[in-house]
């Protein structure tokens, strides 16, 4: 019981950073796109196939709402995460104990 009391304190934790911290996020361009700018060479920059994902840029499309963009993209992102690592975990787990049970 303690242990999926933790799970879900951590679960909560962390929807309000991606959802409301998010928030607060600065819109300068990140450390990359500002060495490019300043180089010179962020104009040969391509989108690649799935910038125009629903998701794509903090969800900026979803709707005419920035913050409601942001906070959905934050939390569908924080459950994805969750679900891969919870998946990853799980087979790691199985594999083992198949490993221990062989002769």
């Amino acid at each position: 019981m303690k242990d999926k009391r933790i799970f879900l304190i951590g679960l909560l934790v962390s929807i309000v950073v991606a959802v409301v911290v998010a928030q607060f996020a600065s819109p300068n361009p990140d450390g990359l796109e500002f060495v490019a700018e300043e180089q010179g060479f962020a104009e040969t920059a391509t989108d690649h196939r799935l910038a125009d994902s629903p998701l794509a840029d903090y969800g900026e499309n979803l709707t005419d709402n920035a913050w409601l963009n942001t906070a959905v993209a934050g939390f569908i992102g924080t459950l994805a995460t969750l679900a891969v690592g919870y998946g990853l975990f799980w087979l790691a787990r199985r594999s083992n104990r198949t490993a221990s049970q062989a002769p």
